[in-house]
């Protein structure tokens, strides 16, 4: 939309249009005028217009007929009736018929202009709103989400393939920071749904007891606090998609309901006894194994396979190195345009590093680290010493000495931890068992069970 917004005035009368004009072309707008519905149908061939003000009662074409035309080549165009106060009838008819508006002969010009820039400023909201909607599903795209892994290429297929199958519940596994919700949107927008109607649920970071009102909703009164009825994210997600992540750290209290909201496709309020239909598709996410919290009493067998129905893996970062330049150079692009920066890119001495690195948070680790040198590059390459890693010439590097095994990590002070060094081991001993994980679980001298 142009700065100086254009009105279309239509009215049989001159005298009419002549002043709406004035009062238009005083308040900053362009105006033109047409004195019959096929005269303002020819103007709007011709040029643009961002409104169109047209009277009711009119010789051959009346505003109903022209609203008809209107709407159908032009259907988001604002279009306002003009009518007599003996012809309100006749004016709610247009409105049910898709006027925006209707005025009262004679006009009143503040009441005009206030209805016209109130109409002009929804129709930017609409158009800034279709924009960032249409960003939103080209980020999300699968076609924004190329692979030169093989490994990542298997999930990829698998997403796209179960995104044809609308209501089929989905479990996506994975490391903290492969981008789980970022896949799982994927199959969303690729199922032909609206972002809008993605809701997202963390289930780890909303406190046990308020988890199922967040998710169900409640009844005035159900519980101390509850001081007016809500609705939950299950409402919400109605028609399209409820993205429970961090399933595995559902309390077990509430897993019973989400088994029965699977199985029935029903839940209820807190607070009542009605059951609430509700028809959208599940997809759920965990870094946790699953089958091994069932084992150790933590979550539902029962509930378990029925979220297993069709599940989807997602290779840690260090399990696809050959993505990291494509992830960075996207993530790069993205940072251009949000910080202002001519940033040329990465140096090869960085890109070494990057890629002699384990990412131990994965794709959410690179998109940090690389906004951090992006910060402090000041417009030139990135250098290792702008990436806050150190150079890890030998993890997972085993040295026999003595015929005793060595081992040798290196690790920076924000990735040390008790998990990272047990994943390091598990990760050296599948690497020397060729990835056989009996055989990996007897050379660390562990059960089976409690290696997985």
């Amino acid at each position: 939309m142009n700065s100086v917004a254009r009105i279309l005035v239509v009215d049989d009368k001159q005298s009419f249009c002549f002043m709406i004009k004035g009062y238009l072309e005083d308040a900053g707008y362009e105006a033109a005028s047409a004195a019959s519905g096929a005269e303002a149908l020819a103007e709007l061939e011709q040029g643009r217009f961002d409104l169109v003000l047209s009277d009711m009662i009119m010789p051959e074409m009346d505003g109903v007929e022209l609203l008809r035309h209107v709407r159908s080549r032009y259907p988001e165009l604002p279009f306002v009736i003009t009518t007599a106060h003996g012809s309100v009838d006749n004016a709610v008819a247009a409105m049910k018929e898709g006027a925006d508006d209707y005025l009262l002969k004679p006009l009143h010009r503040e009441e005009m202009l206030l209805v016209v820039a109130r109409l002009l400023e929804n129709a930017r909201l609409r158009v800034s709103f279709d924009r960032m909607r249409e960003a939103e599903r080209k980020k999300y795209s699968f076609q924004n989400m190329k692979s030169s892994s093989a490994l990542m290429g298997e999930t990829l297929v698998a997403a796209e393939l179960v995104a044809e199958s609308p209501r089929t519940t989905v479990s996506i596994y994975g490391e903290s920071g492969v981008g789980k919700e970022v896949l799982a949107r994927g199959i969303h927008i690729a199922s032909g749904q609206d972002m809008t109607s993605f809701v997202p649920v963390n289930c780890a970071a909303i406190p046990e007891t308020l988890l199922e009102s967040e998710l169900f909703g409640h009844l005035k009164g159900a519980f101390t606090g509850a001081d007016h009825e809500r609705a939950g994210k299950c409402s919400r997600a109605e028609g399209g998609t409820l993205f429970l992540d961090e399933i595995g750290d559902m309390p077990l209290s509430l897993q019973a309901k989400l088994l029965r909201l699977l199985e029935e496709r029903v839940y209820e309020k807190v607070g009542s006894d009605r059951p609430i239909p509700l028809d959208c598709r599940i997809i759920v996410a965990t870094h946790r194994d699953l089958d091994a919290c069932c084992e150790q009493g933590t979550f539902r067998r029962d509930l378990y396979h029925r979220l297993n129905v069709f599940p989807i893996t997602i290779p840690p970062l260090r399990q696809r190195r050959v993505d990291i330049p494509q992830l960075a150079e996207h993530f790069l692009n993205a940072m251009r345009k949000h910080q202002g920066k001519s940033l040329p890119g990465l140096s090869q001495a960085a890109l070494d590093l990057m890629m002699n690195h384990d990412w131990p948070g994965n794709v959410r680790e690179l998109r940090n680290l690389l906004e951090y040198g992006c910060i402090v590059t000041n417009g030139d390459l990135i250098q290792p010493e702008h990436l806050r890693l150190q150079q890890q010439l030998s993890t997972n590097h085993e040295e026999s000495i003595n015929g005793r095994i060595a081992l040798n990590f290196n690790f920076s002070p924000e990735e040390f931890s008790l998990e990272a060094v047990n994943r390091q081991v598990i990760e050296w001993a599948l690497e020397k068992c060729d990835h056989n994980k009996s055989s990996a679980a007897r050379l660390l001298k562990a059960s089976r069970k409690l290696f997985y």
